[in-house]
């Protein structure tokens, strides 16, 4: 008699299974959403369950171009065609034209390429510790809710204790002042300090932006102490604030703006626009630093990766989503102040530059639908937008980052506001 095969049982509920396979397969380091999607196309998702988000989160200021570009997946499959990955023991020309265009769009010097922004960030490490070394100058001065990734690095450059706590000892050579205390930053430089480090705008922290005055005080104290300035832009950076570099959107039109130059910058995120790529530039003074040897990486700068990155920058060159990221976050900002000034007991402040806005929520205490509920205000806030459609990105306790793509459309910018509006007027 034929043998009857079980037959695997037909899912009922695909996210149900997924959530599964994650719980039994999947290291649980991250705080997921209840969500799983399948699709997106543009600054729309679609969950398993077929329901349409607009995605003002961006993947984390990922998704430069959105979901599902056409010309990412040219790009991909053009270059895959003829050579993905070779090492860095050879040559090939898109790694080339990527750093000689990276390089232009900020000033002279050069670039290393890497997977991520934590890989750039301990690359400026590096960098920092190589410029001091023969005078004994190792410290790196950071600021207060700075973030600036999950390495064992990156969190002793953090000035957040929650990434912190767990994996002490931290590792030495780093310490943090107030961001934009310039008298704070000049107090804590020592004999040891060999650089500063600081983001154009928070991200993590709390979309919390430099002022010109800052920036350029701190260009003329490196210079004073002989100190490298170093600046990490990778959430900030590739034209969110409508520049490439969020430095140079917050120096426009400002008297020594126009000159200003850090020594080292991180990139990734929208440098790759979800495809896993990372960069740091170097000025032109310090630029052979780094010499054959001293630092490397295996997938860093492959030609596929390059290739996708070039792609990405032509579009937004030749689409104007620098102009786009300027106007359309400007109307996002603008329709937010108008909400925080209609609930001020829900809306604490708005702020930002370009399309790179947060939201400060008032406490819990000042909202009664949210009082009664362990999770924050950020958290519940993000919650009844997924299920209004629309979604963003918690930061803190009290911060909601709205982080879309670069080429999120005036209409898709005002069905989100019509939807934030919405939810918010539910809360009263």
């Amino acid at each position: 008699m034929k043998e009857i095969v079980p037959q695997p049982p037909i899912v009922q509920n695909e996210q149900r299974a997924i959530q599964e396979l994650f719980q039994k397969h999947v290291v649980p380091s991250y705080g997921r959403f209840d969500l799983a999607f399948k699709r997106g196309i543009g600054s729309h998702l679609w969950d398993v369950n077929g329901k349409r988000y607009l995605d003002f989160g961006g993947g984390i200021a990922v998704c430069a171009l959105g979901h599902a570009h056409p010309e990412i997946t040219e790009a991909l499959v053009e270059q895959s065609k003829q050579l993905v990955h070779i090492s860095n023991l050879y040559y090939h020309e898109p790694q080339g034209r990527l750093a000689e265009k990276l390089a232009g769009l900020i000033g002279p010097g050069k670039i290393f390429f890497c997977n991520s922004g934590a890989e750039a960030n301990e690359g400026l490490y590096k960098l920092a510790r190589k410029f001091g070394h023969d005078e004994g100058r190792f410290e790196i001065i950071t600021a207060q809710n700075s973030f600036h990734g999950r390495t064992l690095g990156g969190i002793a450059a953090t000035g957040q204790d929650k990434v912190k706590k767990g994996f002490e000892p931290i590792v030495t050579g780093f310490k943090h002042v107030p961001y934009g205390d310039l008298d704070a930053m000049r107090a804590a430089i020592t004999p040891a300090t060999v650089a500063i480090l600081v983001e154009g705008i928070q991200g993590e922290g709390g979309i919390t932006a430099a002022t010109p005055e800052y920036l350029l005080e701190l260009r003329r104290l490196c210079d004073e102490k002989k100190l490298l300035l170093l600046m990490d832009s990778v959430q900030c950076g590739h034209f969110r604030t409508g520049r490439f570099q969020s430095y140079q959107r917050i120096l426009e039109r400002v008297p020594g703006g126009e000159t200003f130059l850090p020594d080292g910058i991180s990139m990734a995120k929208s440098l790759g626009g979800g495809f896993p790529i990372g960069a740091f530039w170097v000025r032109g003074p310090h630029a052979d630093l780094l010499g054959p040897g001293t630092h490397g990486t295996t997938y860093g700068g492959t030609p596929l990766g390059c290739a996708v990155a070039l792609r990405i920058l032509q579009v937004i060159e030749r689409e104007g989503l620098a102009d786009n990221a300027r106007h359309t976050g400007e109307f996002l900002k603008s329709e937010l102040l108008k909400l925080a000034t209609k609930y001020p007991h829900v809306i604490k402040s708005v702020r930002g530059i370009g399309l790179m806005i947060g939201i400060e929520l008032a406490g819990k205490e000042q909202i009664p639908a949210f009082a009664a509920n362990d999770k924050t205000s950020a958290l519940q806030f993000v919650n009844r937008l997924h299920d209004a459609g629309v979604l963003t990105i918690p930061s803190g306790t009290q911060v909601v980052r709205l982080l879309p793509a670069l080429n999120l459309r005036p209409e898709e910018a005002a069905e989100g506001i019509h939807v934030i509006k919405s939810v918010i007027a539910n809360l009263v």
